[in-house]
């Protein structure tokens, strides 16, 4: 499988302005820019859609490994907090929220553990991640 991006940039990196398009165009044309990035500013930045990246990849992972151990998710809610510090990405926080009956808390921790150290995301990143996971 292979997917793709386009970015496209006018400009000097504070006076510029960009965009973003997806294959699937779920992005199109979608702008980003200096204050996107750095400051409150409309558009993404590339550290949400990491951000984005993780999070869905992590929760279908999880969802992938609790239904082969035999468990269906009622909900999983996963938040990805992408730090840049120094000019260099330095974190991937993941803080889950699941809804998943039957499951002990033990068992749970496990399986959400090894969905962080296993979805493909994860593996291609070379900063740390963490994981904070809740069973409500």
């Amino acid at each position: 499988m292979k997917r793709k991006a386009t970015a496209v940039w006018n400009g000097t990196v504070k006076e510029g302005k960009g965009h973003l398009t997806t294959q699937s165009k779920v992005l199109s044309k979608t702008s980003y820019s200096f204050n996107s990035r750095f400051a409150e500013g409309t558009g993404t930045n590339p550290e949400e859609l990491l951000a984005a990246a993780h999070a869905g990849c992590f929760t279908m992972k999880l969802s992938l490994d609790l239904t082969e151990a035999g468990y269906t998710p009622d909900e999983l809610e996963t938040e990805s907090v992408i730090t840049l510090e120094e000019g260099r990405i330095q974190l991937s926080a993941l803080h889950l929220k699941a809804k998943v009956p039957g499951i002990g808390e033990k068992e749970f921790q496990e399986i959400a553990k090894g969905a962080k150290e296993n979805c493909p995301v994860s593996g291609a990143f070379s900063f740390d991640i963490t994981l904070t996971a809740e069973l409500l």
